[in-house]
């Protein structure tokens, strides 16, 4: 009895608390715990690729984060798909993982209500192979291995027209639409989700692959073994933070600030000297 006494008594002391604060405040639906009062900290739930995407954000985190009143809660995902699913369920406040391109697609098949932020990185595309040391050195009727993700996949059509092996990819082209003008070496293509795409470098049936840098990096590949790499410059590529659009959540503003600071650029710039990833204002 005297423990039911104190739990009756505690709960009418938290009434009365809230009553003299006038609270009748109705809790928010969203994933974030946004402050309400100077010195409180706003929670946000970010999805994101685990490279670069996750170290960026775990750089924001650890060094950026506190003073700008943020807790930055980072969940990774493999894939392209996932984390737009759980943005739109309101499981995540933003993402961090995509271009436009690719969320423009993406809008347009799921009817997602999205607002992208401006481009922080960009990581360029890269043509690999295990069989063979140079572009030239592909036979006519190759195999190559590309994403099946349609955005990007045009993306690597116009990197295999860089690398001279297909010929004038008009834009939205697919491995489907392909003309035998615009595939004059007849060459074969293995679609497959992007993160599997690495792994079709060792079937020995693949002669090449086409793999997103964020997977190039995950796999542990050296970027400098790519035998044709994408331009950077004037690249529309570059990936950004999105969050759920009508969202005044002023802690994912305070992310895409962040994301553009001096200080994430820096960062970006040291730990990727390489130009496996490069900021997107470089």
């Amino acid at each position: 009895m005297p423990k039911i006494l104190t739990a009756i008594a505690a709960s009418l002391a938290a009434a009365m608390a809230l009553t003299a604060c006038g609270g009748d405040a109705t809790p928010s639906t969203s994933t974030a715990d946004s402050s309400t009062a100077a010195g409180e900290v706003t929670t946000l739930v970010v999805g994101a690729s685990p490279v670069p995407h996750a170290k960026i954000l775990e750089f924001v985190r650890d060094n950026l984060a506190v003073d700008a009143g943020l807790e930055i809660e980072i969940q990774e995902f493999d894939d392209y798909v996932l984390p737009n699913e759980a943005l739109a369920s309101e499981e995540l406040d933003a993402n961090y993982f995509q271009h436009l391109p690719y969320l423009e697609s993406q809008i347009a098949d799921k009817g997602y209500e999205f607002t992208a932020g401006e481009g922080v990185h960009i990581e360029p595309l890269k043509l690999f192979s295990d069989k063979h040391d140079s572009v030239d050195a592909i036979p006519d009727g190759a195999t190559i291995a590309i994403t099946n993700d349609v955005s990007n996949q045009y993306r690597g059509l116009k990197l295999l027209e860089k690398a001279g092996l297909l010929t004038a990819v008009p834009e939205d082209a697919t491995v489907l639409t392909l003309t035998d003008a615009e595939n004059p070496r007849g060459f074969q293509f293995e679609e497959t989700q992007p993160e599997v795409v690495v792994q079709q470098m060792s079937d020995p049936a693949v002669d090449a692959a086409v793999i997103n840098a964020n997977f190039i990096l995950t796999a542990g590949l050296d970027p400098n073994e790519a035998i044709e790499s994408e331009e950077v410059e004037g690249n529309p590529y570059a990936n950004m933070l999105v969050w759920r659009t009508g969202d005044d959540n002023p802690g994912v503003q305070k992310l895409e600030e962040l994301l553009h600071s001096t200080e994430v650029a820096d960062f970006i710039a040291e730990t990727w000297p390489s130009g496996d990833v490069i900021p997107g204002n470089a």
